[in-house]
Parts: structure tokens; sequence; C-alpha cells
């Protein structure tokens, strides 16, 4: 059977290895629980002739929601096995965008993780009618919906679909021998960081298949490799990772027990293969650089006597210059004191490639974890494309995003958009036609709306929305995201939101969020007493550190888009307030208009101001704090 659809290449996968081989491990209360090919192929064609027999038809949208776990995965295969699309939502979704998804994607059933899914899917039923069931696979606290026929186990739809193969047989099969590259396997939907709705991404099963299919044409994944999965498949890049990559090489993956236990988890697991979004490699830079800072003297004295090597190596290596026999001897003495330590400590003892995409990351991450010993590599992407650059092994350049994979090319047009064409692009934007062709120039290239440049190695440089580009005067354009993550490379600073060019002024601004675990945690040792982050993030103390690193930053970018104010703001900026994406980008221009008197104040001769925050509590109650700031100038 040939692999042109998600559908066929498990199902060849199954066959391949049956009980001969791990396909999944998942851990539940301590315990890593294994599960083979075999068991992933009896749970996904029981499961999807039970969907068939419960009234699922060829191209009917089914929404999963919940952490990522095995369920998850079969569940997909599943639905994607009976020709239908699966539709990803990200499971800290409020249950109004829960409804938003239901209503644009016309779903029919959804299969949720527990409890709490099952809940929202409850509140927005009235409004959907459509939905015909909702599936649970996680039965903790589900008892009280025994009754309830709307309300079924994941494990009831297999029995169901067991009893169905009995006058069916081969419906399975045919199914999987059916499907065409042209079906619609997947529905993901956009951010939204514009302030507009989410659009829905339509992915045929070739563009899915074709996201493995030139991945593993760089880095060459095998059987014997084994990858976490962790980012949610809500986001395309998952789609690209944990299951075209990996049932394309039969990967093994590994799930974690739950968010909160995903470091203690990789570090048992020891993965060949991790993906991380850039804040959660910005979480970790900033992890390891407190735990170093609160470490006995002799250790940071060590520490930072190998880190230095180690960047003299990274730098040489980078610069591709000739690196002496004393500095290479030097990094493996620093390598097997230090780093290896580290590296197991964070879990990537193992590990081979260590991705990243999503946002702009700061090139000072990308070579403090090179430095480190690990092969850390940046990508570009859009889910409307797929991954389009990724660094080689040995051509790692921080500031870039490699160059582009096979089957894709790129190029900048006459305005500095970044323009793409990958091998298959998505099959447009569900119900939504004119977008969709909006999103092509003449020639047929996939508008990005990115600002980039191509380096002379065929590098890509990414600076930014185009959009979001700020004009400073004389011909002078400022990247706000270029700014925020270096700010962010501090330890203590969890986000940043720059601001440049308001009115009549031509400089930079910024609202600054402090990591509250790090900075906390410099208080407690100088004996500062605090109760609240608001009450933490107005100490002097935090104003002090903030400036420093400020300063920092600007000592590294040109005098005219040097930050010349910032103020602490007293909350976090919150996704669940429509100011974050669920991939915790900024909403910026939401968050212009929601702290539009902060802006004006940043830019006017104001010192202190009072802040009034609208905080969303999680049972859709909402209320408010005020607290009075400080304005800093540089």
């Amino acid at each position: 059977m040939p692999n042109n659809t998600l559908p066929k290449l498990f199902l060849n996968k199954c066959l391949e290895y049956g009980e001969n081989k791990i396909a999944m491990h998942r851990k539940d209360y301590g315990i890593w629980n294994k599960y083979t090919w075999k068991d992933s192929h009896e749970n996904v064609k029981y499961f999807s002739l039970g969907l068939i027999s419960l009234g699922l038809k060829t191209q009917e949208k089914v929404i999963i929601i919940g952490d990522n776990d095995p369920e998850w995965f079969w569940a997909a295969f599943a639905v994607q096995s009976a020709r239908g699309t699966v539709t990803g939502v990200f499971p800290d979704c409020t249950a109004s965008e829960l409804e938003y998804f239901a209503i644009n994607s016309d779903t029919v059933f959804v299969v949720a993780e527990d409890q709490e899914q099952t809940d929202k899917v409850l509140e927005i039923k009235e409004k959907n009618p459509a939905i015909r069931k909702v599936i649970y696979w996680d039965p903790k606290g589900m008892y009280i919906y025994k009754d309830d026929p709307f309300i079924m186990d994941f494990t009831e739809v297999i029995s169901i679909g067991r009893e169905y193969e009995k006058t069916h047989q081969g419906l399975f099969e045919k199914n999987v021998a059916d499907g065409t590259p042209k079906d619609i396997g997947v529905l993901l939907y956009t951010s939204g960081t514009t302030g507009s709705k989410p659009k829905g991404v339509m992915g045929s099963q070739a563009y899915l298949v074709a996201a493995g299919e030139s991945w593993c044409s760089v880095d060459k994944w095998s059987p014997d490799d084994n990858y976490v999965s962790y980012i949610s498949p809500a986001w395309g890049t998952e789609w690209i990772m944990g299951i075209s990559s990996a049932l394309r090489e039969g990967t093994t993956i590994f799930f974690p027990e739950k968010p909160e236990t995903v470091q203690s988890d990789i570090r048992e697991v020891g993965p060949e293969i991790v993906f991380y979004s850039a804040r959660l490699w910005e979480d970790l830079n900033a992890m390891i650089q407190m735990k170093i800072s609160d470490s006995l003297p002799l250790f940071r004295y060590i520490f930072n006597k190998a880190i230095k090597v180690g960047y003299q190596f990274v730098d040489a290596k980078i610069g591709k210059k000739p690196i002496s026999v004393l500095t290479s001897l030097k990094y493996k003495i620093a390598d097997w004191i230090i780093f290896r330590q580290l590296r197991d400590r964070i879990g990537l003892a193992n590990i081979k490639w260590a991705y990243t995409a999503g946002a702009l990351i700061s090139p000072e991450i990308v070579k403090f974890f090179h430095v480190i010993g690990i092969n850390f590599k940046q990508t570009y992407g859009l889910t409307e494309a797929l991954t389009n650059t990724v660094h080689r092994d040995n051509e790692v350049r921080p500031e870039t995003c490699g160059t582009p994979i096979p089957g894709n090319e790129i190029k900048i047009s006459d305005s500095g958009e970044l323009l793409v064409k990958p091998p298959v692009p998505f099959s447009g934007y569900y119900k939504k036609p004119k977008e969709s062709k909006e999103m092509f120039n003449k020639e047929g290239w996939l508008k990005t709306g990115d600002s980039a440049s191509i380096d002379k190695d065929g590098q890509l440089i990414v600076y930014g929305r185009l959009k979001e580009l700020i004009s400073l005067g004389e011909d002078k354009m400022y990247s706000p995201e270029f700014m925020e993550t270096r700010l962010r490379f501090s330890p203590y600073i969890k986000d940043a939101m720059t601001i440049g060019g308001h009115g009549k002024h031509s400089f930079v601004a910024a609202i600054i969020i402090i990591h509250l675990e790090n900075m906390g945690k410099i208080a407690e040792d100088k004996n500062i007493a605090y109760t609240t982050f608001a009450d933490l993030s107005q100490k002097a103390l935090a104003y002090e550190l903030i400036a420093r690193e400020v300063n920092h930053v600007n000592s590294l970018v040109p005098e005219w888009s040097k930050i010349q104010k910032f103020m602490l703001m007293p909350k976090e900026f919150d996704a669940d307030e429509a100011e974050l994406t669920r991939t915790k980008k900024l909403r910026r221009k939401y968050l212009a208009e929601k702290y539009g008197d902060i802006i004006e104040a940043l830019f006017s001769d104001t010192k202190t101001m009072e802040v009034k925050s609208e905080i969303a509590y999680k049972d859709g109650r909402t209320g408010f704090i005020k607290n009075r700031v400080q304005i800093i100038s540089v």
C-alpha cells in the first residue's frame, strides 16, 4: 500500500512491527506503560469503526481536546482512517473558545481527555446541536455522567467498533485504502495574533505526509530514537514531529504524565529528540541560570570557567575558525566535569536533535545550549506552509533559522516580505475562499507576512512580523520582537512588550513582566518580604535588577533603538484574558488597546501611575486589581 496518506503509513508500520516493537510509552501514576504497534493498530481500527457505527461520515469534523496521550494520537488516526477530519484544540482553551472552534469547523463529535474538557463541551452543548457525542478517555471523576447518553467512554466506542466489524469485515482496511492525498486530514486554527478570529487551516493528507518526508530528509530519525511528545497537536508543529516524522521512521513516542512533570519525566526517558516552543527554551534557560547563581561559590567559579571555555569553542565552531588543540582539550574537560552533568539534570544527556519554532528566540539562548553540548536547532515555518527551513548539523548560526528543507523554496519580495514555496501548501482556510486566495501572490508564492533576509550562505534571518515593524524616523525600522527575545534571555524577565515610535516620540519603551520564581528567590536571599506577584514586581529590588538587564540589552543594539523607558507590570500576561495566544505569542494589537493608558504614560513625563487590571477567573467571573507603578527612565 503506498504511503501517500497518514492512515496508510500507520497501517504499513503496524504490519511491519506488530508486537515486536514498542510504539508508545505513557506515564501513569509514576509507571511507564508500554503499547506495541499491534496495540495501537487495534485501538485505532476499532475506535474508527466505532465512530462510523455512531454515524461519522467522510470529511466530517471531530475535535480532539486534551493533553498529549496515546488516545489523542489513536483518535486522530481513527478519524482519518474513516476519511474524516481532525480538529485539534489546545487543552487550556476556554469554553467560549471551544464553542467558536466547534461551530466554525462544523464539528459532529468531540473526543475529550477528562471531566474538565467534557464539562466545557456540556457548557456549549445547547449552542452546538450538531455535536452528537462527547467521548472521554480518562475516566477519573466521570462516574457522575454514567447515565448521560451524550457522553461515552473511549473504551466503550472501541467495544462498539469490535461488534461493528462482525458485520462489516474489511471495512477499516477498505477505508484506509480508499483514502486519497487530497482528503483534508486536519483543521488547524491560526493563533489570531492580529486580533482577528482564528482561521481554520485545512491540511490535506498530501500536506501531512510531505511534512515528515521533508523533515526526515534532513535529520535521519530512526526506529531506535525516542521522542517526547509534549507540544499540543493543536499546533501544526506536532503533526510534523510526533505524528508525521515519528510515524514515517517508526520512532518511539513517550507521553509525560502531566505538564507539571515534563522535566522530571524527560530526565527518566533521556530522549534523542525533543521539540520545545521558544518560550519553553527561555524558561529552561532561566531555570538553569537561576540554579547556577544559587549554587555554592566553588561550583559557580568552576561553572563560569567552563562556560568561558565553552563560548570560545562554540564561537570558533560557528565562525568556522580553526580550533586549537588546547581549546578542544579544555572544552572536553569542561564537558566531562560540568556540561554532561547539566545535560543529564535537564533530561538531555542522550540528545541528538533539539528543536524550536513558533517565535523568534534570542541568539544568546541558541548559543548557550550549544555551549553546554546540545545540538540546538532553530526552524522556520507557518501552519499554512509547514516547516520551511532548519539548521543543519554543524551549520548552526544563532541569528538565523537555517537553510531551506528539501522541497522548499524561499525568497524575499521587493517589500522585504518572506515568500515560500513548500512541497505541499495548505488547502485553504475553511469556509474562507477570499482569504485563502490572498495568501498567494500571482506567481504562486505563499506570503508569510514576515520581514526577513537571506544571507550569502542561504541562511534565513527573520526580523518579525512585517506589519509590526515600526519606523523611528530617518528610515530606521524597529522590530519589537527582536528586542523582546533579548529581554527574555534574562532569568528575571518572564515576558516583555516593547513599543516604539508612539506619536511624536521616536524612542522605544517597554512593558516588562518579572519572572516570579527567580525574582522571588533573590528577594528571599536578601530577606525582602513580599506577598503577591504585584507586590514583588514593585519592589526596589525588582526595578534595580530589571534596569540592569535593560541596560545590557541596550548595549547590544544601535543607539536609536535602545529602550529609554520601562515599567514593571503588576500581573502576568494571560492567554485566558486574550493577551497571549495559546502558543504564548503576544496579541500585540489587543494589548496596545487594553493598556493604552500605560503606553500613553510611558511616552509622557509621568513618573508613577495607577494601573487597573481586569482579571478573568476560571469560573468565568472577572475582577480588578489596582496597583501604583513606577515609570523608569534608562
